[in-house]
């Protein structure tokens, strides 16, 4: 499969965000580096961009991107390999107290896809679907979890109508032989479902694909432990600009900026979520269930414990 990645919503990110030159910057997904490569060239002398990826192969082609701004007054740059859900250890690492602009962009990049690790059902290869080169990969959880814990799985992460039988499904395939690839993990996913839902327009491995990448990346997880540490270390007047994909992860984050907004950290500007124009869905498919969410820190705000990052700003599934 080619690589090929379009950044979605990148005029109305810039617009939201409006970055100054002396600003700092953090790029919390740098993917396919297109978002990162607008927020650098908006930053010069003075200004401080940190860019930030579990998947070491987006790292790189942010490296690229800096290597091509040949500009004198190109700004401090910091570009770590980890994940988000670290993110008030890595501002601690680098000597940053606040943070001017934070961007999140939770979609997958078209370079993730065309790598043989297993986003996509469209090829077989082989079932990891890690973001970075350790932990536990798609084939451990879908070889070794219970039918119940399979099913509420694709249940609660990919909202799955039909969990139970396509759980039941996976677990009579590995009985006769470990399942390791996408196209073994199709087959599995297509015998647990009616015919009619073969057929329809959406793949019937979707949402299970979706549910398993979820899992196997705790994005739950990282989404409410990067977005706290953000909304902590987010500069007064400062914004937060977050791009999602799916229903889940944006019930997750329009409840914590409601809950940060609430407790009179900040607002939501504008209050509801920015969408694609029609022009930009006609050129990049990948655009048409983006949804971005703005939130801009009060000048004057309440001391927010910093203890407890990770739990000031909680939402369950």
């Amino acid at each position: 499969m080619e690589a090929k990645h379009d950044s979605v919503l990148m005029r109305e990110v810039i617009d939201a965000l409006v970055v100054k030159s002396g600003d700092t910057v953090v790029d919390a997904t740098l993917g396919g580096a297109g978002h990162f490569s607008e927020l650098l060239s908006a930053l010069g002398e003075g200004g401080v961009i940190v860019g930030i990826d579990a998947d070491s192969a987006a790292v790189e082609r942010a490296r690229e991107a800096f290597a091509l701004d040949r500009r004198p007054e190109r700004p401090i740059t910091h570009l770590i390999n980890d994940n988000f859900r670290n993110l008030a250890r890595i501002l601690e690492r680098l000597g940053i107290g606040s943070v001017d602009a934070f961007l999140f962009d939770l979609g997958w990049s078209g370079y993730q896809i065309a790598a043989p690790r297993g986003f996509s059902f469209q090829s077989d290869d082989p079932l990891i679907m890690t973001y970075s080169e350790s932990g536990d990969t798609a084939a451990d959880i879908v070889n070794t979890a219970s039918e119940q814990e399979l099913a509420d799985m694709l249940f609660i992460y990919g909202e799955e109508r039909f969990a139970r039988g396509i759980a039941k499904s996976i677990v009579a395939a590995r009985t006769k032989e470990r399942i390791l690839t996408t196209g073994a993990l199709v087959a599995a996913i297509e015998a647990g479902v009616p015919a009619w839902y073969r057929r329809k327009k959406l793949h019937p491995a979707t949402k299970s694909f979706q549910a398993l990448r979820i899992a196997v990346n705790d994005e739950i997880g990282s989404l409410r432990e990067g977005l706290a540490a953000a909304l902590l270390a987010l500069a007064p007047g400062g914004r937060l600009a977050v791009i999602t994909f799916h229903s889940i992860e944006d019930r997750i984050v329009k409840a914590i900026l409601r809950e940060a907004a609430a407790a009179g950290i900040g607002s939501l500007e504008p209050k509801k979520p920015i969408i694609p124009t029609h022009r930009e869905i006609l050129t990049n498919r990948r655009a048409r269930s983006a949804k971005l969410r703005v939130f801009e820190r009060s000048v004057a705000v309440p001391l927010l414990d910093s203890a407890h990052p990770a739990t000031a700003y909680a939402y369950a599934v």
